[in-house]
Formats: structure tokens, sequence, C-alpha cells
């Protein structure tokens, strides 16, 4: 296995790969939640080998901009993931975010199990029903094949970066908008307490 192939699940640990637009802002997201061990950005649902950011951005390998997720199922279910993804981006818009525009950035769910998948759809229906939003929910929800990752620049870009002015103008407001809502369920906040330093 390559330093580049998906890492082999651990017996302790779930994987959860998710597609929401410009991975510097769901990784930053993600990787503040309570019961996620790690994120990583990459790439994934492709047709080619070893991408890099400069093919992916051209739109023409068919990969979408995603985050592997690692995380403790006894202190976060993957069901609350996905509820939470559905909310920190736009599922209407397809091969869109905001100013982002292209393949790279469409709404996906890559599942590793069956049970992964039936819980992704349980939790789509569930969003579109609760009508959060106004238009139609476009999330795929397909099986994840290898996930390349990022180079080394991509990773913790938003904690590394954060006078850039893409984090000031787009991450920051998105991030700070998910503290408030999932308060309880940030790293270092007590369930059912306050944010820490909030």
């Amino acid at each position: 296995m390559t330093e580049r192939e998906a890492p082999q699940e651990s017996a302790h640990l779930e994987i959860a790969t998710l597609a929401g637009g410009c991975f510097w802002c769901t990784e930053a997201v993600f990787s503040d939640l309570r019961g996620v061990a790690s994120v990583r950005p990459g790439y994934t649902g492709g047709t080619v080998p070893d991408p890099t950011y400069e093919e992916v951005c051209g739109g023409t390998t068919g990969h979408a901009e995603s985050i592997e997720v690692r995380f403790h199922p006894s202190e976060i279910s993957y069901a609350d993931l996905l509820r939470i993804f559905f909310t920190v981006h736009d599922p209407t818009t397809i091969d869109r975010q905001g100013n982002d525009v292209g393949p790279q950035y469409r709404s996906a769910i890559f599942y590793h199990s069956p049970e992964q998948a039936a819980t992704a759809r349980a939790v789509r229906e569930e969003i579109a029903a609760e009508g959060l939003f106004r238009g139609a929910i476009v999330t795929t929800i397909e099986p994840a094949p290898v996930f390349y990752p990022a180079e080394e620049y991509h990773h913790n870009y938003f904690r590394r970066h954060p006078e850039q002015g893409y984090c000031q103008a787009v991450i920051a407001p998105k991030l700070g908008k998910f503290r408030r809502h999932f308060a309880d369920r940030l790293k270092g906040a007590a369930p059912g307490g306050k944010a820490p330093n909030g």
C-alpha cells in the first residue's frame, strides 16, 4: 500500500469520506468535532490515478475535493456526522458551492459498507423531509473508491493560514456559525455544555 492510498480501517475507528465543496472548509469544520480522531483532505471519485490539485481543479479527472474522517463511533455516530455534513454546505447545488464552481465541488457521500450506504440514504431522506433547503438535495451516495490524500500544503490549511483572503472571507464565517450551532459537539466541550472558550 502506498502513502497515497486509503488506510485500512482500525478496530476502534471508522472512516467517513465526504465531499462538500472546498476541502479547506470541510477539514476545518470536522477537525473540531469531539469523537473525530483525524481529518485529511484529498481527492476521490475520479478516474485518473494519483491526481494533482491542478489536475482536479481542471475539472477533467472526475475527482471531488473530499475529506477522509476517522472517528470513534462510540463518541459520534456516522448518522450524526452526516447530519452535520448536510448543515455545513449547500447540498442543493450541482457542481457548485458558492463561488466555487466545477465537478470537484460536488456534494457526495462515499460509503465504506452497506450499513453506511443505508444510513446515508436514511439521513438524506430525513434532511429532505425536514425542509431545511428550498431546492432538492442533489448529494450523491456512492461506493468509496481509492482516496488520494491532497498535497501536504493543503493539510490543516485554515489553521496554518487564518489570515489568507479565502480563509477570512469564506472559511472563518462558516466555521464560526458551525461552532455556535454545534457548541456541545466540539472538542473540549462537555456533552450538553458550552464550546471551549465560548
